[in-house]
């Protein structure tokens, strides 16, 4: 087999596994035992541009860069391939969730794609508990999905403006 396509498909492979251990990590471990790290999301001081919820991004990054090393001492596609898709990941996770999701920076205000819509709603309904219980949606790309047909339905209903992003 090709080594590019091995390196196309751990990267992928890769990407693929961070949804699930996010989710996982996100529900058992960041509404567990670290919940100390990951309170001041679900209650942001206003002003606030930091949190303690931002020291996950080295524990995540922490395989990755291992990974990248290994890959690299042993030459190795699968592995390098494995790394890529968790940075991969790690940089979407960024893009979604930091900047479209929580507005950190002001890019991507205006979109009106009922995916990223329905994504929104369903980290919306996340941040609604504010104790470490009965959360609910803890992934981050996939989610239930009544919350595309909440945003259809609602998007239906709506009356449209010509030229009006919203």
């Amino acid at each position: 087999m090709n080594h590019y396509l091995i390196l196309l498909c751990t990267l992928l492979a890769g990407f693929a596994g961070m949804e699930g251990i996010a989710w996982l990590t996100h529900k058992y471990i960041m509404h567990g035992p670290l919940w100390n790290l990951h309170r001041d999301h679900h209650r942001k001081d206003e002003g606030q541009f930091l949190e303690k919820n931002d020291f996950f991004f080295l524990i995540f990054a922490i395989p990755g860069i291992a990974l990248f090393l290994l890959g690299t001492i042993y030459k190795s596609f699968p592995v390098i391939g494995l790394a890529s898709g968790i940075t991969l990941y790690g940089f979407t996770y960024f893009m979604v969730h930091d900047v479209f999701v929580h507005q950190r920076f002001k890019w991507f205000r205006h979109s009106n794609h009922p995916y990223l819509r329905a994504l929104r709603r369903a980290h919306k309904i996340h941040h609604k508990h504010l104790g470490k219980e009965q959360g609910e949606c803890f992934g981050m790309l996939f989610f239930p999905g009544k919350y595309f047909r909440e945003v259809s339905n609602k998007h239906k209903n709506e009356v449209h403006v010509p030229g009006d992003r919203y």
